[in-house]
Order: C-alpha cells, then sequence, then structure tokens
C-alpha cells in the first residue's frame, strides 16, 4: 500500500510539473531575441500561421502552438496582415495579437502643397508596395497619411489618394460661399494649389485666397512666384532665386506673365487650402508680402503695398540678406 501511495504521490507531482510547463509554454516568455515580422497571408488557417510563426523564430513549435491554442484559446478567427511580433512575446499574446488584427501600419505619408513628382518618389520608396506606377495628374491627390500592407500594389494606394480628393472636393465644392472667384471644382484645386504653397499659416490661408479670388475677378495678374517655378522643376525646390527671363516666360503657369489661373494645379492642395479658396475671407485686399516672422502683411492698395515692401527689405537688410 505504501508502493502504491508513492507512486500516487510521484504521478501526481509529475502531473503538476507537467500541467506547469505547459502553462509556462503558452503564457511564458517566447523565444524571439529581437521584433520580428511576421505575414499572415490571405486566407491562412491557423496551421499555416504557427508554420509562418516557427520560421521567423516567434514560436519554437507550430504543432505545439496549434495544440496551446486549440486548449487555451479561445477559438476566435485569426485575421491577415503583417504583424510585428516584440521580443519574448508569449504564444498566448501571439495568438491574441493575429486574433485582434492589429497589423503593422505601413504608412506613404502625403504632405499639404506636396507635388505629384514627390508622391510618386514616397510610393517608389515606400517598402513593401510592389508594382510601377506614374506620376498621378497635378492636383488629383489629397494630402493625408495612407495605410497599406505588404504586397499592395503602388497603383491600388494611388486610386485610394485620388478617391480620397475626388470625395472631399465634391462635399467642399457642395457648400462653397456664393460670389466666389472660381467657377469649376476644377479651378477650385488649381487656385488652392496656389494658396498652399504661398503660405504655411493656417491662419493666413483664408486671406491669402481672398487676394487672389480679389485679382481674379479684376482681372489682374495673380503674381504668384510658385506657378514661375513650376514648370522648371515640377513643383521641387528651385534651390535659387528666380531668373528676370523665367519671370517673362509664357507656359501657362506663369502668372507674372498672364492674367487668369494658370493652365493646371502646381500642388497637390490639402483640406484647408480647399476649403479657404471655397469660404475667403472677406476683405477687399490685391496685396501681400512677407513681415519678417513667417506670415504676410496685406494691403488693400498698392501704396499701401509698396510702404510694406520697403519694410520687408529694411529687414532683409538688417539680417544681411540684402
Amino acid at each position: 500500500m505504501r508502493k502504491v501511495g508513492c507512486f500516487g504521490l510521484v504521478f501526481g507531482l509529475a502531473a503538476i510539473v507537467a500541467l506547469f510547463l505547459i502553462v509556462q509554454g503558452w503564457g511564458g516568455a517566447g523565444p524571439a531575441q529581437r521584433t520580428l515580422t511576421v505575414q499572415v497571408p490571405e486566407g491562412a488557417s491557423l496551421a499555416a500561421a504557427a508554420v509562418e510563426l516557427e520560421k521567423a523564430g516567434a514560436i519554437r513549435s507550430a504543432s505545439r502552438f496549434r495544440l496551446y491554442a486549440r486548449v487555451f484559446g479561445s477559438g476566435d478567427p485569426i485575421k491577415v496582415g503583417e504583424y510585428r511580433i516584440p521580443p519574448h512575446l508569449s504564444q498566448a499574446d501571439i495568438l491574441k495579437l493575429l486574433q485582434g488584427g492589429k497589423t503593422l501600419q505601413r504608412l506613404v505619408v502625403v504632405p499639404e502643397g506636396y507635388p505629384s513628382v514627390m508622391v510618386h518618389d514616397a510610393l517608389m520608396k515606400a517598402d513593401g508596395l510592389t508594382g510601377q506606377v506614374a506620376v498621378p495628374a497635378e492636383g488629383s491627390v489629397l494630402p493625408d497619411s495612407y495605410a497599406f500592407q505588404r504586397g499592395d500594389t503602388r497603383a491600388s494606394v494611388v486610386a485610394r489618394m485620388q478617391g480620397a480628393m475626388r470625395k472631399y472636393l465634391a462635399a467642399a465644392w457642395a457648400k462653397r460661399k456664393p460670389g466666389i472667384a472660381v467657377t469649376t471644382p476644377e479651378q477650385a484645386i488649381i487656385l488652392a494649389a496656389i494658396v498652399e504653397k504661398e503660405t504655411g499659416k493656417p491662419s493666413e490661408r483664408r486671406t491669402v485666397a481672398a487676394v487672389y479670388g480679389n485679382r481674379l475677378k479684376l482681372h489682374m495678374p495673380l503674381q504668384a512666384d510658385p506657378t514661375v517655378i513650376y514648370p522648371i522643376t515640377k513643383g521641387r525646390p528651385l534651390g535659387r532665386r528666380i531668373l528676370r527671363s523665367e519671370l517673362q516666360a509664357k507656359n501657362g503657369y506663369n502668372t507674372y506673365a498672364e492674367a487668369g489661373l494658370p493652365v493646371g494645379p502646381i500642388a497637390n492642395p490639402g483640406r484647408a487650402s480647399i476649403d479657404a479658396v471655397l469660404d475667403p475671407a472677406p476683405t477687399q485686399a490685391l496685396y501681400f508680402v512677407a513681415d519678417g516672422t513667417g506670415g504676410h502683411v496685406f494691403a488693400d492698395t498698392l501704396e499701401q503695398h509698396n510702404a510694406n515692401v520697403r519694410k520687408w527689405y529694411a529687414i532683409r537688410r538688417s539680417r544681411g540678406e540684402m
């Protein structure tokens, strides 16, 4: 009887140890020594995902992971996507991660005022995107951050960028104020791109839009420097001062040489600049010049403007810029 009792005690202790090891194997620290990236492809089962996890080194055994998942897991389906596995993440937490669908966020960021050639640069450099794509039409992309998953095509991301612009422009155009200078959504994008490039100060956008709108109504040249630069660089930085010959060039974009809007956008304007064009500030201003603080000072008359220009030149001379 004593031997039976001893065997029972040993068996019980062994069972406890085995259970402890199983629980530790499921909930304890995993083998990953560094952050890993694992892709769960479309249509993948838990078994297929487990194989990928083992290959990456996130778990020790795919078969053991499947067994533990059936015993201890919730039974919820795993979700497709690319996952970032932190170092030593437990098998239990890995399963929760895959079931929760918290996939790795890959982004293509398009800042406000980005020209399309630079949008194209960003797309081509984005790690994880596939395929070739042409430079998008200028002004057709809505600046924003666009998430994608490894294996997505560049063309599909461009389609989302352009779809976002169409949707936003349609909604904004429907709410436009009466009496504005532009008569079509296409003209709104052209003018919004100029506003975007002329000021980075949010509080000024509606006033800058009003100045250009007032000039359009009076058939005055817009005289916007970015429209001179665009035909030269396609929106990339010029890196030098504008030449007199460039100010005189007639190319459809130069708003010094010709009155009216350019033949097309010079950048991809953001939401705020589009809104500013469709709801400009109530002002009669026709001129503006830098004020030395990163903003501009506005004027209704040429006399006022010339005085403001003299002040700006004095500031530049005091800085040694002239």
